[in-house]
């Protein structure tokens, strides 16, 4: 199968451009199994062709976004598949993605960007290759050229993040996976007044869990908005803010919870984050549990959203149509 390869031996310009032909001026195209791709430099100052992705994962047979092998993670079974379809090995990939969310958690617009050392002529063919090798719980929504700039995790404008919690007596099958499921009737007229609170810069150290070693150790953080939707008995939480802390949003959620259940006044939140002390929270709430989590879009400026000249047209999928019907009616 052709992938439509286009080797390049010229380097990504500075300003974005992908140039498109070889040293005499003749495009150069690939074809997988045969001699007809260009090798790629050797020069490790070349600095390849980056690629953004956009993501949508159910986390619950997964033990979070971050590499490693076993229990599986996201973006181990994701690059499995790069590997088959571009040949390249993990360390030239470099694959990285906006948010590292953790076991359980779901992702509708996870980000990512991997580099190769060539270009395609067309991106329909790879998307099509990295669905049809990704397990039925994973999915690549969109793949597109990304300028040299562009960075899915440090790039990031603001992320947002949706809680989903089911608030009847009996629990809806269908949301088991996707909702935490509360029998306590919550008043969410103070769940609103409470995440009201959260809205702002603050330092966020009373709503962090203990840091792993590669996470960012700055826990001032703004949060831009915080909604409760009420769509039946069915809670959403929407929360966007410039970045989030280790287990921070879940935190949160885990007061807003202890707020709606009426056992403790919403004032409490500022109270608690004048702290800075993630012990005084744990005298209120524990972490909400990860499957009611889904990390819902990533936003970046536009300048980092950009499409590079001569770059292939991005890809959303494609749908298939049925010419002639090969099986009767009954």
């Amino acid at each position: 199968m052709s992938y439509g390869v286009v080797g390049l031996p010229s380097p990504l310009y500075s300003n974005g451009l992908l140039p498109s032909t070889n040293k005499q001026g003749v495009g150069v195209v690939g074809l997988e199994g045969t001699n007809n791709t260009v090798k790629p430099p050797t020069d490790d100052s070349f600095p390849g062709f980056k690629w953004r992705l956009v993501i949508a994962y159910d986390g619950t047979r997964y033990a979070g976004w971050q590499f490693q092998t076993s229990p599986p993670t996201i973006q181990c079974i994701v690059e499995k598949a790069l590997i088959r379809v571009t040949k390249l090995e993990r360390e030239d990939l470099r694959l990285v993605g906006a948010s590292r969310t953790d076991t359980g958690v779901h992702a509708w617009g996870q980000v990512a960007h991997f580099i190769t050392p060539f270009s395609y002529d067309g991106l329909e063919s790879i998307h099509a290759a990295l669905n049809g090798l990704l397990p039925p719980d994973i999915r690549v929504r969109e793949i597109s050229a990304a300028v040299p700039e562009f960075h899915a995790r440090f790039s990031a404008k603001s992320k947002i993040y949706h809680y989903k919690i089911y608030n009847d007596a009996v629990m809806d099958p269908f949301q088991h996976h996707y909702a935490y499921h509360s029998v306590y009737k919550l008043n969410t007229t103070l769940m609103r007044e409470a995440a009201e609170y959260f809205v702002g810069k603050h330092d966020f150290s009373a709503f962090v869990n203990i840091q792993r070693n590669d996470r960012a150790l700055n826990p001032v953080k703004s949060i831009f908005r915080f909604d409760v939707i009420e769509m039946g008995a069915l809670l959403q939480l929407e929360v966007e803010g410039s970045g989030f802390l280790y287990r921070q949003v879940r935190n949160m959620v885990a007061l807003l919870l202890q707020i709606g259940k009426e056992a403790i006044p919403p004032d409490i939140v500022p109270k608690i984050l004048a702290t800075q002390d993630r012990k005084e929270l744990a005298k209120y709430a524990l972490s909400a549990p990860p499957h009611g989590l889904c990390l819902v879009e990533v936003k970046y400026n536009e300048e980092h959203l950009r499409l590079p000249a001569a770059c292939p047209l991005s890809s959303f999928g494609r749908h298939h149509s049925v010419r002639k019907c090969k099986l009767p009616f009954y």
